[in-house]
């Protein structure tokens, strides 16, 4: 859950609430936003910043419990820039959860990214850049509440 909040200033506070903390990771103003806005930085996560390492995780074992809801120009615009680029670094890499099952089972879950997701997937691509980071049970109940299911 994430919660944007104006300061007396032009700054805005990206925060990331989880239960038990609460954990600022961006801050920034107007004027900063407007400096980089051509600047490869921008495409950062707030979850995945300190990972540098990208995989290329198969699509098929990536689980997006949330339908997503696309604006059809963007897909088609990141499927053209796939296609003619090499430079993993044109389109970010999408953040993947990796959250182990009480029984060792190994889990993928991915909630942004959804423009990325269609456009590799449209392609008919196997894999797709990922930052992962190991999540457990917990995070994945605050995104899906109720609906998380009982992974082995």
């Amino acid at each position: 859950m994430y919660r944007v909040v104006r300061g007396t200033t032009t700054r805005v506070k990206l925060s990331c609430l989880f239960p038990k903390q609460l954990a600022v990771y961006s801050t920034l103003s107007a004027m900063d936003v407007k400096n980089n806005e051509n600047n490869n930085n921008n495409n950062r996560s707030i979850h995945s910043d300190g990972v540098e390492e990208v995989h290329h995780v198969p699509m098929r074992v990536i689980t997006r419990p949330i339908p997503p809801v696309l604006d059809e120009q963007k897909v088609h615009s990141l499927m053209n820039t796939i296609q003619e680029t090499a430079d993993i670094n044109t389109v970010p890499p999408i953040d993947v959860l990796w959250i182990q099952g009480r029984e060792g089972g190994d889990y993928y879950y991915s909630f942004g990214g959804c423009h990325r997701f269609a456009a590799y997937q449209r392609l008919k691509m196997e894999t797709i850049p990922a930052k992962i980071f190991k999540s457990n049970i917990s995070d994945l109940r605050t995104y899906l509440g109720a609906s998380t299911p009982d992974l082995l």
